[in-house]
């Protein structure tokens, strides 16, 4: 029988509890995850990924309250977003701080490190494109202040990892939706989106398809030393259509158009970011090397499956 693996997970919000509950069929695993609090809360109250995680308290923000992880993990899948502020990535600045402190550690043995680390970025990193196919050779160009946080955490692991000899994945998603992540509130409040002559591109991925992405990740068997997929579906829209679609489908007013000069006014700092950003993202890589099936290919995908609460 093989030897346990020791999973921890930093950041067990929606993506985690859902990883959580894929991971559930292999008995291999031991799953740990970081959590600020003992009773965080549950996306899916009850479900798969919300049972058999041990639980340990820490917060990124404190590196004193990282020292239990050390020595701890075969694998380790960061999720947690950087802070809401500054110019790099502290919470994935500390959390590396804290593995590093292998050789330290009484409970670890002396050099002890993961062997594999998955990290959840964001397509946000490659800044507007101007609708222009790309892929993950894209020379990147983040934009946004949280996008360049991001690009400092991928920087960071890819030292981190080559100096360590750790496995290295990096997943750049883009817009995360599901049943229960939808911008139904966004429509009921009739928030404009662009226009056809202004509209970008925009990309997404189901939760369950990003949750598999990870463990397709964590569990190829020869993965290179530092690697980047682009994690998106098979859609090709533009923000307006998105939005129209879902609103179509829920018997929702569709939002109304404004150009782009009237949404710089109207429409708060963190949307009109988005709204600045066009980009249409090739996800071959992922589908050829970590063999991802995506269950939910396009927005009707979803939209055609019942909501069930």
């Amino acid at each position: 029988m093989k030897k346990a693996q020791n999973i921890i997970i930093a950041g067990f919000g929606d993506i985690g509890q859902r990883v959580a509950g894929q991971l559930r069929v292999y008995r291999q695993y031991r799953l740990a995850a970081l959590v600020r609090k003992t009773t965080p809360p549950l996306r899916h109250p009850g479900n798969a990924g919300s049972r058999g995680v041990q639980l340990m308290r820490g917060d990124l923000g404190d590196i004193r309250s990282l020292q239990k992880l050390t020595g701890l993990a075969d694998t380790v899948l960061h999720f947690a977003p950087p802070p809401g502020t500054g110019k790099s990535d502290t919470h994935t600045r500390n959390l590396l701080a804290a593995l590093s402190n292998a050789s330290r550690a009484k409970h670890a043995r002396p050099g002890m490190l993961p062997r594999r680390f998955v990290y959840i970025s964001t397509t946000g990193v490659y800044g507007n494109c101007d609708g222009e196919w790309i892929d993950e050779t894209r020379r990147l160009k983040p934009e946004s202040a949280r996008a360049k946080r991001r690009v400092d955490a991928e920087r960071r692991l890819k030292k981190w990892g080559r100096f360590n000899r750790v496995a290295i994945t990096i997943l750049r998603a883009p817009g995360i939706y599901a049943h229960d992540r939808l911008p139904l509130d966004r429509l009921r409040r009739q928030t404009p989106v662009l226009i056809d002559t202004d509209d970008v591109y925009t990309n997404h991925i189901h939760a369950d398809d990003l949750a598999a992405a990870v463990v397709g990740a964590m569990r190829q068997r020869r993965p290179k030393q530092f690697r980047v997929f682009n994690v998106v579906d098979d859609s090709q829209l533009r923000m307006g259509e998105y939005f129209d679609r879902v609103a179509d489908a829920f018997g929702l007013t569709r939002p109304p158009r404004i150009s782009r000069d009237e949404a710089e006014k109207q429409i708060e700092p963190m949307m009109l970011s988005f709204m600045r950003e066009s980009r249409r993202i090739d996800n071959a890589r992922v589908k050829r090397e970590l063999k991802l099936k995506l269950k939910y290919p396009t927005l009707a995908s979803v939209l055609a499956v019942p909501c069930v609460d």
